[in-house]
């Protein structure tokens, strides 16, 4: 038995926001608007870093890398748990 799936959406789809005043007076609000998308969905894990490579239109990973970057958006942020866990490693070994 072949198993098909249907998606409800297409493959693109065009959403359109109505910004506020002061946003849409930006010298290219749509963009803004798209990158914040991007990195809030990438921050809160909705978005994966391919997806938001493809919806913002970046080639390669370096770009994303950069854009992630200049955004102060990091993978995985280096906690205090991490500090002590490496902490400890390293007086194990000392």
């Amino acid at each position: 038995m072949a198993f098909q799936t249907h998606f409800c959406y297409p493959p693109t789809m065009q959403i359109t926001v109505q910004l506020p005043d002061d946003l849409a007076r930006h010298p290219n609000p749509a963009r803004e608007a798209l990158e914040a998308f991007a990195i809030e969905g990438y921050r809160s894990g909705v978005l994966s870093a391919h997806q938001i490579r493809l919806l913002l239109g970046f080639e390669t990973g370096c770009e994303l890398d950069a854009f992630l970057k200049e955004h102060e958006v990091w993978d995985r942020a280096y906690s205090v748990e991490d500090l002590e866990k490496d902490a400890a490693g390293f007086e194990r070994h000392a």
